[in-house]
């Protein structure tokens, strides 16, 4: 019998990672459940905490936190912390399953050197972001959100229909996506049923051979940006990725093109493309993840008429919960059974 604790919160519900454990790995284990009150209330990041260094995206207070967890051998989790002094008072901890795509709020160093596995999941949403970004894309293409506000001001946008102003359809553009990962390969696929001419601009991957032989182009990043009608951005956040949209590359888009980011914040200058949507350079943005989050009410972008904005949902849905929960179970199963896990950190 092990003794697993599970600290989940409004999204991904302890009672889901609970009901998976015990279908991957029977019910004689003893088993405690916290629920957090993410998305209501807002994570924290490790820089404004002391002695939470080089921890982000986090809830819980470390003192609870550790007392919750107490002599548990397994945590499952996606928002509590674990930092090197948590980690020191926990010594029967062995396992700690993170229902992310990335462990970004456990000091997985101090994990290593404590001895205690740390795994995760990634692609669990990637399915739902890819849906989300092509719902972004139509959004702007075929001016959805423009008609949408025009009829909730109480105007008639009958002109919508005219030749000069009417949508494009997706089947007669050129889209390009950044990143060709869990995210990106998905949104490519979706796009191609669409009938899209796709570039895919990833330096470390190479196409598939199913979307090499549909006609799907890997181009470098100045070619994407001067030839794609809509940018799409899919990469993870790196030094080499972070504010890789800027003044520079909003200047190599091609004039009138539309900017899509469901990926993350740190990837683009925000300033610079507030003033290339100005300038009318750029036609519209769709902008789901963001720099600083929650946006501040006085934010200028979110004056502009020709950007849509939601704040941060793109992976939110029904099926990311449940398949991120069977995934960490197992991993739990896995430790338990005494295999190797399948997502390292």
């Amino acid at each position: 019998m092990k003794k697993i604790a599970i600290i989940g919160d409004r999204f991904m519900l302890p009672d889901v990672f609970r009901d998976k454990i015990i279908d991957a790995c029977g019910d004689g284990h003893e088993i405690r459940m916290l629920e957090q009150p993410w998305p209501d209330v807002p994570m924290e990041h490790g820089y404004a905490i002391e002695g939470m260094d080089g921890l982000k995206e986090y809830l819980g207070k470390p003192a609870e936190i550790v007392d919750f967890i107490g002599d548990a051998e397994i945590l499952v989790t996606q928002l509590a912390p674990l930092s090197r002094e948590m980690l020191a008072a926990l010594p029967d901890l062995k396992l700690v399953a993170v229902s992310r795509g990335g462990p970004v709020n456990i000091d997985v160093n101090a994990a290593r050197d404590a001895g205690v596995r740390v795994v995760n999941t990634p692609g669990r949403n990637a399915s739902a972001v890819a849906e989300f970004t092509i719902g972004a894309i139509l959004a702007e293409t075929r001016l959805i959100r423009t008609g949408h506000e025009a009829l909730r001001r109480g105007e008639w946008r009958g002109d919508l229909y005219r030749a000069d102003r009417a949508g494009r359809e997706l089947s007669e553009m050129t889209v390009g996506v950044v990143g060709y990962g869990n995210i990106g390969t998905k949104v490519v696929r979706l796009l191609r049923a669409f009938g899209t001419n796709v570039l895919v601009h990833d330096p470390y991957v190479q196409l598939s051979a199913e979307d090499r032989n549909a006609g799907v182009e890997h181009v470098s990043f100045d070619d994407l940006l001067a030839r794609a009608d809509v940018v799409t951005l899919h990469p993870r956040v790196t030094e080499e990725t972070r504010n890789m949209m800027n003044a520079e590359t909003f200047a190599k888009m091609k004039p009138g093109a539309i900017f899509v980011n469901t990926a993350r914040g740190p990837l683009c200058d925000y300033d610079a493309l507030y003033e290339n949507l100005v300038s009318g350079h750029l036609s519209s943005a769709m902008l789901e993840t963001f720099a600083v989050e929650p946006v501040p009410e006085d934010w200028p972008l979110l004056k502009l008429p020709n950007v849509t904005l939601t704040p941060h949902i793109a992976g939110a849905s029904v099926r990311t919960v449940t398949y991120a929960a069977e995934m960490a179970a197992e991993e739990v199963r896995r430790f338990i059974a005494g295999l190797p896990p399948v997502h390292p950190c």
